[in-house]
């Protein structure tokens, strides 16, 4: 019967999920192509912001996000809370091994790999824009990550709670002692808004959806009638997302592609190896799959709108600095997408807990 139910997952996925990663080439080309020959549509969705923070980005992330919180089972963000090893193991990462990998990797390719293609001045301002970012813990998108992997959401969820709280205590004495500068100022609107749109909005509309459509339908209907559309809705939105970052800020991948490539490097790098690290110590620690996927992609992302609006208060909105973060915005979903299929080419590498979490998840097709 199990069997027979996963059969069916994956036939109500159908093309969506087997062709993700084609679709997702064919969104990022759509946004690069419509930002370059309607310069004008880019520029007024540009301009509606709310504390630094796009508000078609917010709402595209809102129907990402909140057919997944629809699907978590909230007794199991209850046991995930009284789980300290990978909360423990995630916040090691994002504060004591990932700001400083990213600043080591900033300063290696902008002042000795690259050091004669860039300006001394520049290649500055393009590491304090990478410190910046790498000091930022992503609070939302994981939340997709988490889905594809096939990862415990009860424990991203709480993660990603954690997080936002960790990052206001965190995020400006670290980042001042970082770039040796002094006066750094948290964006508490940037952080407050992000987390109340990607985060409150969505769970406690899935919380309510979840809770009165069994209520009033049964498990049966809500599993069979309700959740297979809402997956397809989040893939969907996840879809549109790229195209509307790509249409903003994809004009700079045309206009400096070399810059943004040497940028893109370095912040790959730093993703790949505090992923790597975290990933590989999850197994002596004895996390299930469930929990290592989620807590070393939680570790490998960053919070680029608060990057961003940390770099444009500091530097100023024209700086390098800004431009580092914008390329962090741009190379996100790919390189996230690259950690997803690593886990779940390596599935097999962690022993199977008692209790299957990605059983209520499995979205995709292996």
């Amino acid at each position: 019967m199990r069997h027979n139910i996963a059969q069916e997952k994956e036939r109500r996925l159908g093309i969506w999920g087997k062709y993700l990663t084609l679709w997702v080439a064919l969104c990022i080309g759509a946004g690069l192509v419509l930002g370059k020959a309607f310069p004008q549509v880019s520029d007024i969705l540009g301009g509606l912001t709310v504390a630094n923070v796009s508000i078609p980005v917010a709402i595209c992330l809102f129907w990402m996000i909140y057919p997944i919180m629809v699907q978590i089972d909230f007794s199991q963000v209850v046991k995930a809370a009284k789980t300290p090893k990978p909360i423990i193991t995630t916040l090691v990462a994002n504060w004591a091994i990932k700001p400083f990998t990213m600043a080591f990797f900033a300063w290696l390719f902008m002042s000795v790999v690259f050091r004669g293609f860039l300006p001394p001045e520049i290649a500055q301002e393009y590491r304090a824009g990478l410190i910046l970012l790498g000091v930022a813990p992503c609070t939302a998108m994981v939340l997709m990550w988490s889905y594809l992997a096939k990862g415990n959401m009860g424990h991203t969820l709480v993660m990603t709670a954690i997080n936002s709280l960790s990052m206001v205590i965190l995020y400006a004495p670290l980042a001042q002692f970082l770039l040796g500068i002094s006066g750094i100022i948290i964006p508490w609107a940037t952080i407050a808004f992000s987390v109340a749109i990607y985060i409150c909005v969505p769970l406690i509309c899935g919380y309510f959806t979840r809770t009165q459509a069994i209520k009033r339908k049964g498990i049966e209907w809500f599993e069979s009638k309700l959740i297979p559309p809402l997956r397809t809705v989040s893939i969907i939105a996840l879809l549109i997302t790229l195209v509307v970052l790509f249409s903003l800020q994809g004009g700079i991948i045309i206009e400096l592609p070399a810059v943004v490539g040497i940028i893109a490097i370095g912040i790959f790098c730093n993703i790949l190896l505090v992923f790597a690290l975290t990933y590989l110590i999850s197994k002596p620690i004895r996390l299930s799959y469930e929990d290592a996927a989620p807590t070393a992609i939680i570790a490998g992302s960053n919070h680029f709108e608060v990057a961003v609006a940390v770099a444009i208060t500091v530097f100023g909105l024209s700086s390098g600095a800004v431009l580092a973060t914008v390329v962090g915005i741009l190379t996100e979903v790919p390189f996230m997408l690259f950690l997803v299929w690593l886990c779940r080419k390596t599935r097999g590498f962690f022993y199977q807990p008692r209790l299957q979490y990605a059983d209520d998840y499995s979205e995709e097709p292996k």
